[in-house]
């Protein structure tokens, strides 16, 4: 069977349930308060660009055919990335988990001799907790993109798949430079301009001084074995054409067939992710080019659970995700709960349905549900990822896992077995809506019902049970001709 991401490495299991996380983000008035104006602003951008785009619902079916195609034939369009990026001078190297992939690149840092890298914002990289096991080996990991350096800086986590320190504030932010950022002006104002002029000066230096960098990727073509990193600020462009050497690791589901699958996402992602016609820094590159950019270049292929996930037939679409973070900004939980309450890398919709398959259902159990199915993620997916669909999924299969163990009936199939057979015996069935109708006696305390069963009408009144039933209203039709 394929292996789940291991536990104990890496940042995909919170340390609670998300009810109990949720109800303590929802108490940070501050914390909503960033999070509603930055996901409306972010929807309001991004709708007025994808309006422009008179094609945008063929655009999201191509992007979906290209990723299930891709999915069908992954191993084989794998080795023939393998082929051609080692073809082009780089190494490419297979960790089935998120502990292979840290000593890979642990022993790799280490045989260039530095104690510093750089690093381009990268999902990838934070699921698998590289930055720990860099600094636990003596190497130090300076993140460059502006809203992950904040996330360092302040000792924090990621909140979003976009724009991690979407929880934080301008003056929340001035005060995390003032505190851990070397070399920083005291006067530093807190305007979101002086913001960015501090971080670029802090990075310009670290840019030039630093030989070894690690990237993820947004997108592999196999055809040519050519890597993509798309981004907004150019930090990207530095890491990858500066440093010496570099190293990527890449989920093994970003692989896409040809260059032409490559240009319906790049129309796709800038829209649905930044609110942009197209992203400002496309970079691409493909094995080394003697005397341009790096000379050594590693690719670290990853599974880390993904396998597990496409043994799933209705799961697996949770694959083809292109990290846009559409999903989140629509998300009514998402919006009112943040990131940190999911306790995955992966927030929001997307990751209520990948980091429990990466992990097991039973180690993320409470993220399934943390949904209220409204399919507002579903309409705003450029690839359309049916999520509401995989988390009713995720829901029944956390419950059938549960009765496995167990190894005995759950209330829920008690109480179903029951009613079948209630349902299957005319009489039982008769008597059972004669004593239904008596809880009308009981006014509005007979709309609950008693334990176990209470915890179903805590949160919802039980239907009130009509005066006449059906059998009453046959038997009394045939003794007096009544029509309905």
């Amino acid at each position: 069977m394929p292996a789940l991401a291991p536990r104990g490495v890496g940042h995909l299991r919170g340390e609670e349930p998300f009810p109990a996380a949720a109800r303590r983000a929802l108490a940070d008035t501050q914390l909503r308060r960033n999070l509603g104006h930055a996901t409306a602003t972010i929807r309001a951008k991004s709708g007025a660009v994808i309006g422009e785009v008179p094609d945008w619902q063929e655009l999201r079916a191509a992007g979906s055919a290209v990723k299930a195609a891709a999915m069908a034939r992954l191993p084989e369009l794998l080795e023939q990335l393998e082929a051609a990026v080692t073809a082009a001078g780089g190494t490419v190297h297979w960790a089935a988990d998120a502990a292979e992939a840290n000593r890979i690149v642990t022993g790799l840092v280490r045989a260039t001799g530095q104690d510093r890298v750089i690093k381009v914002k990268s999902m990838a990289t934070q699921e698998i907790g590289l930055n720990e096991a860099l600094e636990e080996a003596g190497i130090t990991p300076v993140e460059t993109d502006l809203a992950e350096l904040i996330v360092q800086l302040g000792d924090d986590r990621p909140s979003h798949i976009l724009v991690p320190a979407i929880h934080r504030n301008r003056a929340e932010i001035r005060e995390i430079f003032l505190r851990a950022m070397p070399g920083v002006d005291p006067a530093l104002r807190g305007e979101p301009a002086a913001l960015a002029g501090a971080a670029r000066a802090y990075l310009r230096r670290t840019f030039l001084e630093t030989k070894v960098a690690i990237s993820g990727a947004n997108f592999a073509v196999a055809e040519t074995g050519t890597l993509a990193v798309v981004e907004s600020e150019g930090n990207g462009r530095m890491c990858l054409t500066l440093p010496e050497t570099l190293i990527t690791v890449m989920g093994i589901e970003k692989v896409i067939p040809s260059w032409q699958d490559l240009e319906v996402f790049l129309q796709l992602l800038p829209r649905a992710s930044t609110g942009e016609r197209m992203n400002p820094y496309t970079s691409m590159w493909t094995g080394v080019t003697p005397g341009d950019g790096p000379q050594s270049f590693h690719l670290v292929l990853l599974d880390n659970g993904r396998t597990a996930v496409l043994a799933d037939e209705i799961g697996r679409q949770a694959l083809h995700c292109i990290r846009c973070s559409a999903c989140l900004n629509v998300c009514p939980v998402y919006e009112r709960t943040g990131g940190h309450a999911y306790g995955s890398v992966y927030p929001g919709p997307i990751g209520a349905v990948l980091s429990p398959q990466l992990t097991g259902v039973e180690d993320n159990a409470s993220l399934p549900y943390a949904s209220s199915l409204c399919g507002a993620c579903f309409d705003a997916c450029p690839v359309k990822i049916d999520i509401p669909s995989i988390l009713v999924h995720l829901r029944a299969r956390h419950v059938e896992e549960q009765r496995e163990r167990r190894k005995v009936p759950t209330a829920e199939a008690a109480t179903m077995a029951a009613a079948a057979y209630v349902m299957d015996h005319p009489g039982l069935y008769a008597a059972a809506q004669r004593a239904a109708r008596l809880s009308r006696l009981a006014g509005r305390r007979g709309r609950g019902l008693p334990p176990p069963l209470s915890g179903w009408t805590a949160a919802r009144d039980l239907p009130e049970p009509p005066p006449q039933t059906f059998r009453d209203w046959w038997e009394k039709r045939g003794s007096t001709d009544e029509q309905p």
